[in-house]
């Protein structure tokens, strides 16, 4: 099974397997019950990615179900909120995803052989039983904090045995000057959208002609539908021009950091809206990116001069977003600091040979969109690699006690609630070694 396959099983499993064993009520958990087919989909679930079957794995995915239900029953108790707007827009989100991969609606529901609505009914309760747990786990260990004291002595500890050793990490600074797109160009761009508008009203059909001329291929495969998305989710200018259109109306032109749009509300949910646009994007010429080029290599030499420092260049030229936060690039967790193996082989490329606060050379780059620019890079900060110590590692090791005394929270609150929550379990489950003492 390919990978895309695999995750298309992976994440609805459930809406086929009921079909094909049946179905008995393994344990409850308050009010709340663990069917056969609970256990099954997640045993299948677990066997796909791990490629193997065991009583042990099996025993523990039968806990974590047990775990879930409890946190689930426990949210009802205490009311926690979960709206149909959350539920419907992680719905749209799913739908959408598989639609994007599987080409249609229409072959999502083959390839599930169930109808659109049935999908959603058995996605909805999945999805605000997720809800309902997700919200309830976050706030039992909400309130643990540690010392700095804490922290030391978790450190002495380990020292006993052996610290593991931390990869090298640097925090790196960029100066971006992206080509200047012409004003004949923009001209250009907002003409032709000018002229789809026209051929619409004229009777042509919008999503054919996002089909034929949109730049934004993913969205152009499904006639320019972008599906529903709430406030917040879009790009300012595009979203407050989408925002303002009644149902079937089609925007001016309107112009954002990807290019220039037109945009058609195709249906308004509360505070949700589904449209579908046609991108053309700022095409670079190659005299741009001549240009850009020599901007970056005179800002170069403006620092190298003493003109300027790194930072004043940055502020005074840089084109990017992150001129906002000093030039720092960022990692997934919003971190500085990057581990210098897991980064962007070409980003590495580039960084590898450089010392802390030595620049380089000008490195054309490309963003997500595939427009391209010019950087310079300079290392802010590097730690080598080495064994963990409390002064470099102390964030890190302060990660770490954090995370065991939530889970010792969390561990006493399982046990707690279980005390006090009607629980029955079937005689099969019971041959398990459960590590809560589910089994009263």
């Amino acid at each position: 099974m390919n990978n895309f396959l695999k995750t298309i099983a992976i994440s609805l499993i459930s809406l086929n397997i009921n079909a094909q064993i049946i179905d008995k009520i393994e344990a409850l958990i308050g009010e709340e019950i663990v069917l056969s087919s609970d256990i099954e989909s997640q045993y299948l679930q677990y066997t796909l990615q791990a490629n193997q079957k065991s009583l042990q794995s099996k025993c523990e995915i039968i806990e974590d179900i047990l775990f879930q239900k409890l946190l689930i029953h426990k949210a009802k108790i205490d009311s926690v909120e979960v709206t149909n707007e959350e539920v419907e827009s992680e719905i749209n989100t799913r739908l959408n995803y598989f639609e994007n991969q599987l080409g249609s609606i229409e072959k999502v529901e083959e390839y599930f052989g169930k109808n659109k609505m049935e999908i959603e009914l058995e996605l909805s309760k999945v999805i605000k039983d997720q809800f309902f747990a997700q919200k309830i786990q976050s706030t039992i260990a909400s309130d643990v904090k540690i010392t700095p004291s804490e922290v030391k002595d978790f450190f002495e500890l380990q020292k006993q045995a052996d610290l593991p050793q931390v990869p090298t990490k640097i925090e790196i600074k960029q100066i971006v000057i992206k080509p200047v797109i012409s004003d004949e160009q923009k001209k250009k761009s907002k003409e032709r959208l000018n002229s789809f508008r026209k051929r619409v009203y004229n009777g042509e059909d919008f999503k054919m002609l996002a089909t034929l001329y949109s730049d934004d291929t993913e969205s152009a495969k499904n006639g320019g539908e972008l599906g529903f998305v709430n406030r917040g989710e879009l790009v300012p200018s595009f979203e407050r021009a989408a925002f303002r259109l009644k149902e079937g109306e089609i925007s001016e032109v309107v112009e954002s950091r990807y290019g220039f749009h037109l945009i058609q509300l195709i249906k308004r949910r509360g505070n949700q809206i589904n449209v579908r646009h046609i991108l053309l994007k700022n095409k670079v010429t190659s005299t741009a990116l001549f240009n850009a080029k020599t901007k970056i290599d005179n800002i170069k030499q403006e620092i190298i001069s003493g003109k300027l420092t790194f930072e004043n260049a940055l502020i005074k030229y840089s084109d990017d977003d992150s001129k906002n936060n000093g030039g720092y690039i960022l990692n997934n967790n919003m971190s500085t600091m990057h581990i210098l193996d897991d980064i962007d082989p070409s980003l590495k490329y580039s960084v590898d040979k450089l010392n802390v606060n030595q620049i380089s050379e000008p490195i054309i780059m490309q963003f997500p969109d595939q427009s391209s620019a010019y950087r310079l890079l300079k290392i802010n900060k590097k730690i080598e690699s080495h064994t963990a110590n409390i002064i470099d590692d102390f964030t890190m090791i302060s990660d770490v006690v954090l995370n065991v005394k939530k889970q010792e929270e969390l561990l006493k609150w399982i046990q707690s609630t279980i005390d006090k929550t009607y629980i029955k379990i079937s005689d099969e489950l019971k041959e398990c070694e459960f590590k809560n003492k589910w089994i009263k």
